[in-house]
């Protein structure tokens, strides 16, 4: 018979590996000894949240709620099918405007959500100065309802009134269907809250010529598989939310025939070229759509814990959980760290904002620094910070994304499914990197940075998750 006793030569034979959790003073003192350590960033729960995360993570079928959630979202396959005006897909009227971020009242808004609304009006003839815009909005002649509630994501104010136009994102594998508005370019543009004559008449171009001759060659084209060109992108340098460069370009190799082809003038077709080849986040909007086609894909699962929606309004940071319906779970939304433009610094900037974070949520932009190591020139700090950043998102997601690759990695998929139950217990959050908005109306952006959600918001999750688990008869009456 073998000897199955446990045999302890080796231990005192052979060197110690030794792996310290929590206060570092054991490691430090291990190092001084030039014992190898292997140093775990652990943390015990915040307090008041055993009871919750004991009932969440005691329910009968969690991990198997999580599991279809992610898996949905990962078999999402977005594709570009059309580009529509605003009023036409999302049924607006002139009364109403959709914003980024969770639910706000004019009375609460930022400065650049709030210049980004008095532009809405000025573009809609609502109103023929911006004071009298302001005017209008004071009085609340103006609906204003999120983009996430139509189905709808926009950047920074994300600010969307009838006359703009729309891409029309299809999900191909489960149905669904998402929007997002064109792409200004930089500086001083509506989504900073920018709203002067060449934001105005930047605007007319994009509803007039930009949007007509891209439904064209999109129109001609078919279906474009967005998944791919993300996948391609990631593998040339792009995370997908501050840089889009590669991603851009493939776009537009993808449409040029069909540009061509267009039913519109030679002269329309080559200004759209140039506006779009000259804006290097052209194709931050569809990767947004995508995102929010796969992430919708996983909504409403009984008993998930996956996040599928973070999303800032200048004021509010709020997300949404796939077990917990179309609530949101809000907190005050701060100020990214980075890198500022001209003589801009953090005195000038605006809270974060916007409905960009759905990149995250899907697993790139900031979940996939580690694919775009130039990104660190734009966003501050070094690669092998953006190395860590990328490695620290899979300690709180559920799935590695198998289309969305890192090379620097081996290849290994971004991390995509956010877990709101391991955010709480590890005390990671997630890792957004975005523009940073002008405090004052008009100003446009000022630099770019990263920036995390405030760390409540996931603990009032999970505490709305653990009542669900408690009673799920109470949840259902409540909508959740």
């Amino acid at each position: 018979m073998t000897d199955s006793r446990p045999r302890l030569g080796g231990l005192l034979t052979r060197e110690p590996s030794v792996v310290a959790a929590g206060v570092g003073v054991l490691a430090e003192a291990l190092e001084r000894q030039a014992v190898p350590v292997a140093a775990v960033d652990w943390r015990p729960p915040p307090e008041g949240t055993e009871g919750a995360l004991a009932a969440v993570l005691g329910r009968p079928g969690w991990a198997e709620a999580n599991e279809r959630a992610v898996g949905r979202m990962l078999g999402a396959r977005p594709h570009l099918v059309d580009v529509r005006p605003a009023g036409e897909v999302l049924g607006l009227d002139a009364g109403t405007f959709l914003h980024a971020g969770p639910p706000l009242e004019w009375e609460r808004a930022s400065g650049p959500m709030r210049g980004a609304l008095v532009g809405a009006m000025l573009l809609e003839g609502l109103a023929d100065s911006p004071e009298k815009a302001e005017r209008a909005l004071e009085k609340g002649t103006v609906v204003l309802e999120p983009c996430h509630h139509h189905g709808a994501v926009g950047p920074m104010a994300g600010v969307v009134s009838p006359s703009m136009w729309m891409l029309v994102v299809e999900d191909a594998e489960h149905g669904g269907t998402a929007y997002c508005s064109l792409n200004e370019g930089l500086g001083k543009v509506l989504r900073y809250g920018a709203y002067g004559p060449e934001v105005i008449d930047r605007l007319r171009w994009m509803g007039g010529v930009l949007g007509p001759v891209l439904r064209a060659a999109v129109r001609g084209h078919g279906p474009v598989d967005l998944l791919a060109i993300m996948a391609q992108a990631l593998q040339m340098g792009d995370e997908l939310h501050n840089r889009n460069r590669a991603a851009t370009s493939l776009l537009l190799r993808e449409l040029a025939a069909d540009l061509a082809e267009a039913d519109a003038p030679r002269a329309r077709v080559a200004e759209v070229l140039r506006f779009a080849g000259g804006n290097d986040h052209f194709f931050l909007n569809p990767a947004m759509a995508a995102a929010k086609a796969a992430a919708d894909a996983a909504r409403g699962v009984p008993g998930s814990s996956m996040v599928v929606a973070m999303a800032r309004n200048g004021t509010d940071f709020g997300i949404q959980v796939s077990g917990t319906g179309d609530r949101w779970f809000t907190g005050p939304a701060g100020v990214p760290d980075g890198l500022y433009l001209g003589g801009y610094g953090p005195a000038d900037a605006n809270p974060d904002i916007g409905d960009s974070a759905i990149t995250e949520t899907a697993g790139v932009g900031g979940f996939a620094l580690a694919a775009a190591p130039a990104i660190v020139r734009f966003v501050g700090g070094e690669v092998p910070d953006a190395l860590a950043a990328t490695q620290r998102m899979y300690e709180i997601t559920l799935a590695e994304h198998p289309a969305l690759q890192i090379p620097l990695l081996s290849f290994r998929g971004t991390p995509a499914g956010i877990d709101a139950t391991r955010v709480v217990r590890t005390g990671i959050l997630p890792v957004i990197d975005t523009g940073i908005a002008g405090r004052e109306a008009g100003t446009g952006q000022v630099g770019a940075g990263l920036v995390s959600p405030p760390a409540g918001v996931f603990r009032d999750a999970l505490h709305a998750l653990a009542e669900i688990a408690a009673d799920p008869g109470a949840a259902a009456a409540k909508g959740t």
